[in-house]
């Protein structure tokens, strides 16, 4: 059986310029080395978006590693050292888009399959869930994937995502879990007017401005195991109003708030509300709050998958990597609704910006970890599911 060399496969990969929701060929790729291996494919497309889950065994446990083929745009390419989809090896690096994140990573995961299956490590299942929709509205993904999952009865016992979790170097950090996210658009309504007669109209700025300051400085919390205190940002506040002289009707504002554990999304919202209901508001203006949940906070408490995937980091790389929860979301919060979930995967410095890039060492010490987290995965719970 053939190994897979993980940096020519990375750079087929990014050859495709799958910017999310389109595949253009990054899946069929993949699949297409997998099917090499013996694994059995299912595409799985969701309106606009193309899926691929892959398994090798029948049996359990089943070990699965997630990840996404899509990637964002490329933005100005002419502000790139190469073009972004034309993968350049140069200076023992990796250029492209989606190097980092996260194609560098299902590379590595899919050259330690092919060492896996080869070695006979393989004691039960070994499956991959790649979604074309990580990077878009996630609607048509993981989430849609991991239903049919149930739908078709197949239970994960427990998956890592390759999101590139590390900040600096190979073995720095594992996220064991995310911050939840909910974002908000508070508007606030008075009456137009002239502002040379204000007494006529009834401006909604200062009333907006007014709430905002107070929800922004209200804590919500003191912090969670592993978690920071949740924090409210405020990312726009829009009027829209062309005229200099003229009182606006109207004033909208848009925060994120990205909390821990101490929250639900609907208990969050909650929060908001009776805040808002309770602010002593003399100017009279009528403020309406509308809000989406993108994701629940969570936090993987299984140690001994989590010590499993530090001690093979830490096996390869001499370095005991840090359990985490910072950053933003990740298809991980679907995820954890199945099974423990963790992630691991390349250095994240470069992730969406003008000239991506990682270390070609760094793909291929990655490989050989999810070499040895196969490995150990199923000496450790394939004989624990025996006793």
């Amino acid at each position: 059986m053939a190994e897979i060399d993980p940096i020519e496969l990375a750079r087929d990969l990014i050859r495709r310029p799958s910017v999310t929701p389109a595949d253009e060929g990054a899946l069929d790729v993949l699949q297409g080395a997998l099917s090499d291996l013996g694994f059995a494919c299912t595409r799985l497309k969701f309106e606009d978006v193309d899926n691929l889950y892959a398994c090798i065994g029948t049996k359990s446990p089943r070990f699965c590693f997630a990840g996404h083929t899509d990637v964002v745009p490329a933005g100005n390419v002419a502000g790139w050292s190469s073009p972004p989809f034309d993968a350049v090896l140069k200076n023992g690096k990796l250029w492209g888009r989606g190097a980092a994140d996260m194609k560098g990573a299902i590379a590595a995961f899919a050259a330690a399959a092919a060492r896996a299956v080869r070695s006979g490590a393989i004691k039960g299942s070994l499956a991959f869930l790649i979604t074309g929709d990580e990077e878009g509205a996630a609607q048509n993904g993981t989430k849609k994937v991991l239903q049919w999952l149930r739908d078709e009865n197949i239970q994960i016992d427990h998956c890592l995502v390759g999101e590139p979790s590390n900040p600096d170097a190979i073995g720095d950090m594992i996220k064991v879990g995310r911050r939840g996210s909910i974002n908000c658009w508070l508007t606030v309504t008075g009456r137009q007017g002239h502002v040379a007669y204000p007494h006529r109209a009834n401006n909604p700025i200062p009333a907006l401005l007014r709430k905002l300051h107070f929800l922004s400085e209200t804590p919500l919390d003191e912090g969670y195991e592993r978690f920071q205190p949740s924090s409210l940002q405020i990312t726009d506040i829009h009027i829209g109003n062309a005229a200099h002289n003229v009182i606006p009707e109207k004033a909208t504002a848009r925060f994120n708030i990205r909390f821990n554990p101490t929250w639900t999304g609907v208990s969050i919202e909650a929060w908001l509300r009776d805040k808002l209901s309770h602010l002593s508001d003399d100017l009279g203006a009528a403020y309406k709050l509308e809000t989406i949940v993108s994701g629940e906070a969570f936090l993987t408490t299984d140690m001994k998958f989590l010590g499993l995937v530090a001690d093979c980091v830490e096996e390869k790389t001499g370095r005991r990597p840090e359990y985490s929860t910072s950053g933003g979301t990740s298809d991980a919060r679907f995820i954890k609704d199945v099974a423990p979930v963790a992630e691991f995967g390349l250095v994240g410095a470069t992730m969406h910006q003008t000239d991506e890039h990682v270390a070609v060492a760094d793909i291929e010490k990655l490989a050989d970890i999810y070499e040895a987290i196969i490995t150990n995965y199923y000496k450790r719970f394939a004989n624990a599911q025996k006793k």
